[in-house]
């Protein structure tokens, strides 16, 4: 019996290729395709799926990690593989706190997706073993801590230092002192620009 299959995800070209790897392997069947995360859940609880092939970042605001959480709360025998082009730090650790069965960088070339697709429905938890090695400026992304990644991501939003200090509970100086030395490894001349910068190569994203 072949496995059902629904797909999530907003960019036409990387949804067609899912649906043409699903498509000519006669042991799965694609049931539906969506662009939006935000009705998978309620599909999944209405239809037979076996498994769902998500995106994480969606045009219209819907975050797949969140459809995720629900769907392996409410039917944790459906598998789900995350497909991303982001390299945000935080995606791997939260798929794997919610239960996430399997997750693939669309642009990686150590594993095809074909072979992700059938261990995980042979009972792998397939992951990286770590996120893409995303340059910032002067320096890549391994050279920054957590604690400067996890301002950096606050710094993408334009709040300013006492908000980041009151959000993360920390003291205005040593917000300062991390952006400093965020600016001193990427060599870039001011806040604004390593927050576009940061922006652009997706290595944080602010929900």
């Amino acid at each position: 019996m072949a496995f059902n299959v629904l797909i999530v995800d907003d960019q036409n070209i990387s949804r067609s290729l899912f649906e043409s790897y699903v498509q000519s392997d006669p042991g799965y069947r694609l049931i539906k395709a969506l662009d939006s995360a935000r009705v998978a859940d309620a599909y999944v609880l209405s239809t037979r799926i076996d498994l769902v092939i998500m995106d994480v970042v969606m045009s219209d605001g819907s975050n797949g990690l969140d459809a995720a959480e629900k769907i392996k709360k409410a039917k944790p025998d459906c598998k789900v593989i995350i497909v991303t082009s982001m390299p945000e730090v935080s995606y791997l650790a939260r798929a794997r706190e919610i239960g996430v069965d399997s997750f693939w960088y669309k642009e990686t070339r150590q594993i095809s997706f074909v072979d992700v697709l059938n261990r995980t429905m042979a009972g792998e938890h397939v992951y990286p073993s770590s996120t893409p090695l995303v340059r910032l400026g002067n320096c890549v992304s391994t050279e920054l801590t957590d604690r400067e990644l996890e301002i950096l991501r606050y710094l993408t939003t334009g709040v300013s230092n006492q908000e980041i200090a009151d959000m993360m509970n920390i003291s205005v100086h040593t917000v300062k002192v991390h952006v400093a030395h965020l600016l001193e490894k990427t060599g870039f001349a001011n806040r604004t620009r390593l927050a576009i910068e940061a922006r652009i190569t997706g290595l944080v994203i602010s929900e």
